[in-house]
């Protein structure tokens, strides 16, 4: 067993007023199976990068063993080539042996290696990706984002591997997946950074428990510097008044006094004074304290969504529906019976490439009555209907065509740009990002910004498609209490199990084309 050693680490992107990381200090073992949880843009994958070496850093990252990072980049050209003729590119050194046993573990056939790379699903390019990455001997293995546009299935495959597997970290924010893989988590809090054994759920319910201690002793803090405030008001009063009476008196009414009464006078005021001073110096200290004790807590802020309420009590209706694209033989999937009722939150689960994603944008297209593009592109047979009149808002699971300002976006959809910014930052999106091209966002950001453009849109029905990806978990679970609190319509695609069971009415399962 080896150490990781990071002392002092201080990080920033060169043209940047931003520090990732200030003055950093931790130390992790290399046989851990460690989890690495943060919001979107707190630095997850540069630290993995900075292990890498691919950036230059202040401070000492110290460790014996070598680090292997996934996801692989894969240049065009390499898209068409076969795995086989690639794991020497992605790993020099592997063996082809160690590769295909750990593919068996994945349950995946070894004649995907025979086949170009591009042509691959999802699920196919992570196995062999992962397959590779675990072949290798004394690597501390940096997994980042495994399960990103993968199906059920494949996602219970990876995390079965990864379970059996140790010294990784893994970047995740799959709440199912973390509790199953890792035994220790590495958390980038707001002010720090922490290591703590157990998986998600411990870490969790630790950190639940604990900020309601500091929550508590904040109300103490507070209590007791509104008695300090007072306080120090009174006196200062007291000690103005005192002070005002040093000079002039009337003789008749200030009989007893006479000239040598300043001096005392100036004595007890100056000891007013000094005891102000105290007060004030130690409600300072109280503030600080209280703001030491708030500034790691994670206080995910409610939001707000306004949804739209149709006459009709059935919104989509399909009846043995089938869809193909125009020219190809096959249908993407038979036979689909469903009904999305209002105020129903269904789950929409299939196997990646099942027809998902073009079911529900033929909704779209129906809902907009786009039938020159219906007839043009799609060939259909049974039914599908939806209401008159429906508005939709959708979140595609594609954010390569987010370029451009925020100020534009919000334009050319007609949105309320100070309500859209404003649910940006309640998803802890900072203020900095807003005069960013959106080209140049994380895709965590990317996806927010999807999302926050949906929920300021008024809807009939939200249909959401893989919303989540790259979506931190605090941010999940903000939405998950939205969606529970308002009660939208929604059709939803999403791998992430702990999210569907929270909060799904009903599920419908597209699946060797046919629907149950």
């Amino acid at each position: 067993m080896a150490q990781i050693q990071v002392i002092d680490l201080t990080f920033s992107y060169e043209g940047s007023s931003d520090t990732i990381f200030d003055r950093v200090s931790f130390t992790i073992d290399t046989d851990w199976k460690l989890g690495f949880i943060g919001r979107n843009g707190k630095g997850k994958t540069t630290f993995l990068k900075l292990l890498l070496s691919d950036y230059e850093y202040t401070g000492t990252i110290r460790s014996t063993v070598m680090f292997d990072y996934f996801p692989y980049k894969m240049q065009t050209d390499q898209m068409q080539q076969c795995g086989a003729d690639l794991i020497e590119q992605m790993k020099p050194g592997c063996e082809l042996w160690r590769v295909l046993c750990e593919m068996d573990k994945l349950e995946v056939d070894a004649e995907v290696l025979y086949r170009p790379f591009g042509t691959l699903s999802h699920g196919e390019r992570t196995k062999v990706m992962l397959a590779v990455l675990f072949s290798g001997e004394n690597d501390f293995l940096l997994v980042d984002e495994p399960t990103n546009h993968l199906d059920q299935a494949s996602r219970e495959n990876v995390k079965a591997y990864l379970k059996s597997k140790k010294g990784f970290i893994l970047v995740s924010h799959d709440r199912d997946l973390l509790d199953a893989c890792i035994n220790h988590v590495l958390v980038l809090n707001r002010e720090s950074i922490e290591v703590q054994s157990g998986n998600f759920s411990s870490w969790w319910e630790n950190k639940t428990r604990k900020d309601a201690f500091s929550q508590m002793e904040n109300e103490k803090h507070k209590k007791e510097i509104d008695k300090l405030k007072k306080a120090s008001r009174q006196a200062r009063q007291w000690a103005d008044k005192n002070e005002s009476t040093k000079i002039g008196f009337d003789p008749i009414k200030d009989h007893d006094r006479s000239i040598a009464t300043r001096a005392y006078i100036g004595a007890k005021t100056k000891k007013m004074q000094s005891r102000v001073k105290q007060m004030e110096k130690r409600i300072d200290r109280e503030i600080s304290q209280k703001e030491g004790l708030l500034q790691d807590i994670e206080t995910p802020v409610d939001l707000k969504m306004f949804s739209l309420k149709h006459h009709k009590e059935v919104l989509v209706r399909a009846r043995q529906y089938g869809l193909a694209y125009a020219g190809a033989q096959a249908f993407v999937f038979e036979g689909v019976d469903m009904e999305v009722h209002q105020k129903e939150r269904v789950c929409l689960y299939g196997k990646n490439g099942s027809g998902k994603s073009s079911l529900i944008r033929a909704i779209c297209l129906h809902a907009n009555q786009e039938e020159a593009n219906i007839e043009s592109h799609l060939r259909e047979e049974g039914t599908l209907e939806t209401a008159a009149g429906l508005t939709i808002s959708y979140v595609s699971q594609d954010t390569s065509f987010l370029k451009g300002s925020i100020q534009a976006f919000c334009d050319s959809r007609a949105i309320d740009e100070s309500r859209f910014c404003a649910l940006l930052r309640q998803l802890d999106m900072e203020r900095v990002q807003f005069a960013k091209d959106m080209e140049n966002f994380s895709e965590g950001q990317k996806k927010k910004v999807l999302i926050a453009a949906s929920l300021v849109t008024s809807a009939h029905l939200y249909i959401w498609d893989e919303p989540l990806n790259y979506i931190d978990v605090f941010s999940r679970m903000q939405i998950e209490k939205l969606i529970l609190a308002y009660q939208p319509t929604m059709l939803i695609v999403e791998h992430d199990v702990r999210f569907c069971e929270n909060i799904a009415t009903k599920t419908v399962v597209i699946d060797d084309k046919v629907s149950r």
